[in-house]
Formats: C-alpha cells, sequence, structure tokens
C-alpha cells in the first residue's frame, strides 16, 4: 500500500549517485526516492569550488520545494565542497558520502595502514578524506589520486573499454609499489569502474565503494530522527535530471541495470 510519507532527496552531477540511490532503494524498499541528476553540468570535478557550491544548493533548494524530509548528497565533489553550506540552508536532515567511506575504509585497515583515495580534482584538492580520516585515526597514511578523465568514461558507458582500462593504469601504476591496504573509490561514478581498478590493483587491496555505507547511515539518520516510512508502505521512485533523460535511462540501464519508467527534465 502507498502512504503519506514524505520522501529522500538524492543527488548527484549525473549518473555516478545511481550507486548510492540503488542502495538505498534495496536497504529500504518502503521509502518514497526522488533522485535528481545534473546531467546539463557533469562533470562536476572540473568545476570551481564557487560553480559547484551554487550548483548543489540549487538542487537542494528544488528538492527542499519537493518536501523532502532528508536531501543525500551522492557526490564526492559535492560533499567535499558544499555539505556545510547546504546543512546551513536545510531544514531536514543531510547526508554526504564521505564520512561514510571513511568509517568504512578505517574499519578494515590497520593501524598505520596505507589508504589510497582516488576521486575528482576538485575532492582531491580540498583534502576532505585525508582530513575525515585523520580526525579518526592520525596513525594512517592518506594518498590521494585524481582521475579527472574516470567520470566523463562512466557517463559515456565506456566502462569496459581499453581507453578506460589505459587512462586507469596511467593513474594507479605509481602506487602499485606503495603497498596500499586499502584504496577508496571517492567518487559515486566509480564503483562502476570498480572491476578495472581491482585489475590493477590487486586482490590483496581491500576496495570501499561508499554507496552501501551510505545507505546505511542514511537509515541510521533516518531511524533516529523517527522519519522511517512504515514497513508496509510501498516505495516509489522518481527521477529527474537537467538534460538528456533519454541518454540518462539508456546508461541507468547499461551500467545498473536500473530502468527508470519516466525521466523528467528540469532545467536551471
Amino acid at each position: 500500500m502507498s502512504c503519506r510519507v514524505s520522501p529522500v532527496g538524492i543527488f548527484d552531477s549525473g549518473l555516478g549517485g545511481l550507486t548510492v540511490y540503488k542502495a538505498v532503494r534495496e536497504l529500504l524498499p518502503s521509502e518514497k526516492l526522488i533522485y535528481f541528476g545534473d546531467t546539463a553540468r557533469v562533470p562536476y570535478g572540473t568545476k570551481s569550488r564557487e560553480a559547484v557550491i551554487s550548483f548543489s544548493k540549487e538542487i537542494a533548494g528544488y528538492l527542499i520545494l519537493k518536501k523532502v524530509k532528508m536531501v543525500v548528497i551522492a557526490c564526492n565533489t559535492a560533499t567535499s565542497l558544499a555539505l556545510p553550506e547546504i546543512r546551513r540552508m536545510a531544514q531536514v536532515p543531510v547526508c554526504g558520502v564521505i564520512e561514510p567511506g571513511v568509517k568504512a575504509a578505517l574499519a578494515t585497515t590497520p593501524p598505520g595502514g596505507r589508504i589510497l583515495v582516488i576521486g575528482t580534482n576538485a575532492t582531491v584538492a580540498s583534502h576532505a578524506y585525508e582530513k575525515a580520516l585523520h580526525r579518526i585515526n592520525p596513525s594512517v597514511e592518506v594518498m590521494e589520486q585524481a582521475c579527472p578523465l574516470f567520470v566523463p568514461l562512466v557517463e559515456e558507458g565506456w566502462t569496459d573499454k581499453s581507453v578506460t582500462e589505459d587512462a586507469a593504469l596511467e593513474y594507479l601504476s605509481p602506487y602499485l609499489s606503495k603497498k596500499i591496504n586499502t584504496l577508496i573509490l571517492g567518487c559515486t561514478h566509480y564503483p562502476m569502474l570498480e572491476k578495472v581498478v581491482r585489475n590493477i590493483m590487486g586482490s590483496k587491496v581491500h576496495i570501499v565503494n561508499s554507496a552501501l555505507a551510505t545507505a546505511y547511515a542514511v537509515r541510521q539518520i533516518l531511524e533516529k530522527e523517527k522519519l522511517l516510512a512504515p514497513q508496509r508502505c510501498r516505495g516509489t521512485d522518481r527521477f529527474i535530471v537537467s538534460d538528456s533523460p533519454g541518454h540518462f535511462s539508456v546508461m541507468a540501464n547499461r551500467l545498473l541495470g536500473l530502468s527508470p519508467q519516466k525521466v523528467m527534465v528540469k532545467r536551471f
């Protein structure tokens, strides 16, 4: 049965946040979800700090007008740069993807271990992961590598192309001799390249996909705030993009097996 409950709003620069959406949907089948992909302005990782904050606040404001009960920033770049701003403007709980990923990484990294964070230019330049990791455990050694080609390659659906493997090898080969314990996929697009990354880094490196960790954090926050939808409710989904709804639907199906029935367009 459907219920009169407010939705959870999830947003990303494009397709990447669908990894978070999928994890939240599987964990919380009773919730109403609204997903916004800013496909007109993807990628965020090459944009200025001011632009990312402006875009993120614009989308968060739009979701708040939709009466969401929570905002999930399913984008590492937006989380690293705009999370405090969005928390200040929102009257509802706000969850990013960095803190859940950090906690998941530290849970599998030995004391004094080495963690490699790969992300967009903006995320790496912010050092948001390094700061968050060291706040909890100053003993770990953190290395960071920007992989700016990964997002456009995923958005093109080129996850299994040789050009993607070549780019990954170029980015990651300097770390093969560094005895990395844990690698954080510091962008929600990157889980779609996890196989490529694992083939290069080897089976001994633990790879953290923050999508599932974020889904658990969302559930925890909703429980704490007494906002969880009753289990008897039937979850619903709304997909909204800022451009190219057809391409979004095709890529969502090809990359994640999702089949959005109707994708709305909202242009800013």
